[in-house]
């Protein structure tokens, strides 16, 4: 049974902070979760009286729920991880901030996005085809067309009788995202593009061609609920999570680019995958990790592409981490970290009140043993923040002989944002610190800043 709206997981304004002043609401105050500086102990997670659960659903500390019971698109995280008691996130906790971690904003008469094939494995599209009345072999055919050939126009499937190519397509082939405006710079190489779901969720994604490769770095959910304060997405909230079909499609879009020559360079291929854009991809992890599967089947059960070329982002849910360890797949997994102390992180990526670093790099190197592939970690190097020598010291004896490589990411201007890039001498200290305690780094492309699509400036505004 899944709530008639969406769970909105907030910080209540009228609540003050006084330990002794919160109210219960049987979500009583985690005395763990408290800031570890001098400030007020933190409230317990509330749900907006606006938007009850249903009683199955509410929060048990005996009962985890069941992640397959409600739609997850529409909510800030998947059930096991927001609603259960596995993730007190701390709304209270960071200072200077109102809502440390942003709201999801949920709409009246919310709706899931159309089914679309590509939120199916194939068995499951030939069930789908088969109760149409037609063939289950025209789920292959349809496939084919979708992964393979990058098409869903009727138009384009000569192989299927010309009777049934409409009503299959609108079944299993609805358009998800419609691009509402496309920039690009780097004389074209890089393009971002702007959609709109059918709901009006907006989104961005950026096709990046390189030289020996071409990566399309897509989003997760529209917005974020993270509240990372560098990040233009995470500042700007969450709306939902997006569907499997509507992650594959920003994908699918690059690549129907690529093959019809539209990006200079000639006609080519979509070689990687960065989960990077909007959204914290574990929080709608289901949607994500079915995501990878299309993308990396071969064709026409997916796209084709190589698990290893593909890199899923993460500021540290240390559960997910967990649970994509599990799951037999080769992707990079890459911690978003910014910093290597529990002082400035808490402030940094306001997760980290619940998951410490050391917590955060544990589940990072049990995914390595697992896995055998290495972690990224990513650093946004911040003037006078987190560029001082002594935390590059820090950072590298913590990640000294580990499965481990620190890509270093220049702060891209954000709009409001009062911090800025760390000067060129501060970055190359930092490197050479790094190098010294024998932590492979580089400094990454800062490809996309003209147009607003660098990393952490996805805003997916339509001004």
């Amino acid at each position: 049974m899944v709530p008639a709206e969406p769970a909105d997981l907030v910080l209540d304004s009228e609540l003050p902070l006084a330990p002794e002043l919160a109210p219960s609401r049987d979500l009583p105050v985690d005395p763990q979760l408290a800031p570890r500086r001098q400030l007020p102990p933190v409230t317990e997670l509330v749900l907006s009286p606006e938007l009850p659960l249903a009683p199955e659903l509410a929060p048990s500390r005996d009962l985890p729920l069941d992640p397959e019971s409600a739609p997850g698109w529409d909510l800030p995280l998947d059930l096991e991880l927001a609603l259960s008691r596995d993730l007190p996130l701390d709304p209270g906790s960071v200072p200077g901030r109102e809502l440390p971690l942003a709201p999801v904003r949920p709409r009246a008469g919310a709706r899931r996005p159309p089914r679309h094939l590509a939120d199916l494995p194939l068995a499951e599209r030939r069930a789908a085809v088969a109760g149409l009345g037609e063939p289950p072999f025209r789920a292959v055919q349809l496939s084919r067309h979708f992964f393979g050939r990058f098409t869903d126009s009727p138009a384009e499937m000569s192989d299927l009788p010309l009777a049934t190519r409409d009503s299959l397509a609108q079944a299993l082939l609805p358009r998800l995202l419609s691009a509402e405006r496309e920039l690009s710079c780097d004389g074209g190489t890089t393009r971002k593009t702007l959609w709109r779901a059918f709901d009006g969720a907006l989104v961005e994604s950026v096709l990046m061609r390189y030289p020996d490769r071409v990566t399309m770095c897509v989003s997760s959910q529209a917005g974020c609920g993270m509240a990372c304060p560098f990040c233009a997405t995470g500042q700007a909230g969450l709306t939902r999570n997006l569907s499997t079909a509507e992650i594959v499609a920003q994908v699918v879009a690059g690549a129907r680019l690529l093959a019809a020559g539209e990006v200079p360079g000639g006609p080519g291929r979509v070689s990687n995958v960065v989960f990077m854009g909007m959204g914290e991809p574990l929080a709608n992890y289901a949607s994500v990790v079915a995501a990878v599967r299309r993308l990396t089947e071969p064709v026409p059960e997916g796209m084709g592409i190589s698990q290893r070329s593909v890199t899923v982002s993460t500021v540290g849910l240390v559960p997910a981490i967990a649970r994509l360890a599990a799951e037999d797949l080769s992707v990079t997994l890459a911690i978003s970290l910014h910093a290597p102390d529990d002082a400035l992180r808490d402030t940094l990526v306001p997760v980290n009140r619940r998951w410490k670093v050391a917590e955060v790099l544990a589940a990072g190197w049990d995914y390595a043993a697992v896995t055998g592939r290495r972690v990224s970690i990513e650093y946004a190097l911040i003037r006078d923040i987190n560029d001082q020598a002594w935390r590059a010291d820090l950072l590298g004896s913590l990640l000294a002989e580990r499965l481990a490589h620190v890509n270093l990411i220049p702060l891209n201007p954000t709009p409001g944002s009062k911090w800025t890039a760390s000067r060129p001498a501060a970055q190359r200290e930092f490197v050479r610190r790094l190098q010294a305690h024998g932590v492979p780094v580089t400094v990454r492309d800062t490809r996309g800043r003209e147009i607003d699509g660098a990393c952490g400036q996805l805003a997916a505004s339509v001004a």
